[in-house]
């Protein structure tokens, strides 16, 4: 047995959004998973990008066509916003303002990762020692106006699933 044999390949796809109204179809089509599937229900997803790339503009697409009514605010300065998206529980975090890897554990994050829901983080190389790896990480990178260059990998079964569902029209 290799060590290959103890790792689930990574699939990479590559998506360009050409404006907001791109990013919003990416969303829907990424709920739609949720609706479809039960096992990416307790997946990890970390958005990747520079300030201003979109990331929380992707989270709000997609928390409202999970159904989340009512503001949604990024959790920037609380560093997670806990979300109820028709039962199922979604945790959005940001680790933008993260510092010191006590704050994880005096803010129950190791709890919170460990209990059932969706779980989308911004900035998670500001917790790259303290968050597992991802099932889905989504890199969006600004190009001219609304143009973004986005690469999505998947690094699990349940990733692979939604990059599957996400990406199927």
């Amino acid at each position: 047995m290799t060590a290959a044999d103890h790792h689930r390949p990574i699939v990479e796809t590559r998506l360009l959004w050409r404006d907001e109204a791109d990013t919003a179809a990416f969303a829907q089509a990424l709920a739609r998973t949720f609706a479809q599937q039960p096992a990416p229900r307790d997946a990890y997803i970390e958005l990747q990008g520079d300030l201003g790339a979109g990331k929380t503009t992707l989270v709000r697409h997609l928390l409202r066509a999970l159904g989340v009514a009512g503001r949604i605010k990024s959790p920037t300065y609380a560093v997670v916003e806990p979300h109820d998206a028709a039962g199922l529980p979604v945790w959005h975090f940001d680790f933008y303002r993260f510092g010191d890897p006590r704050e994880w554990e005096d803010a129950g994050l190791r709890d919170i990762f460990a209990s059932p829901g969706l779980k989308i983080a911004e900035w998670p190389e500001n917790a790259a020692a303290l968050v597992p790896i991802a099932d889905l990480a989504i890199k969006i990178e600004a190009d001219q106006d609304e143009l973004r260059h986005v690469t999505l990998r998947a690094a699990s079964a349940r990733g692979q699933a939604l990059l599957r569902g996400a990406t199927t029209a």
